[in-house]
C-alpha cells in the first residue's frame, strides 16, 4: 500500500501526480501484464537473442 504525506493546504492534484510517480516506480503494472500469461523459459531466451542480435547489428552499422 502506497501512503503519501499530504500537507496542509497542499493542492490535491499535487498529491495525485506525487502518488501516480510512486506508484510507476513501484511497477505494479508491469508485473501484472508478467504474470497475466505463463510465458515458457525457451521462449524467453530466444527473444534475449532476438534482442542482442539486433543490437549487435545497431551497434556495428553505427561504426
Amino acid at each position: 500500500m502506497l501512503i503519501i504525506p499530504v500537507k496542509e493546504g497542499e493542492n490535491i492534484e499535487r498529491a495525485l501526480k506525487k502518488y501516480k510517480k510512486k506508484y510507476d516506480k513501484t511497477n505494479v503494472m508491469k508485473e501484472l501484464r508478467r504474470r497475466k500469461e505463463f510465458v515458457k523459459p525457451s521462449i524467453i531466451q530466444r527473444q534475449g537473442k532476438i534482442k542482442a542480435s539486433y543490437i549487435q547489428k545497431m551497434k556495428s552499422s553505427e561504426m
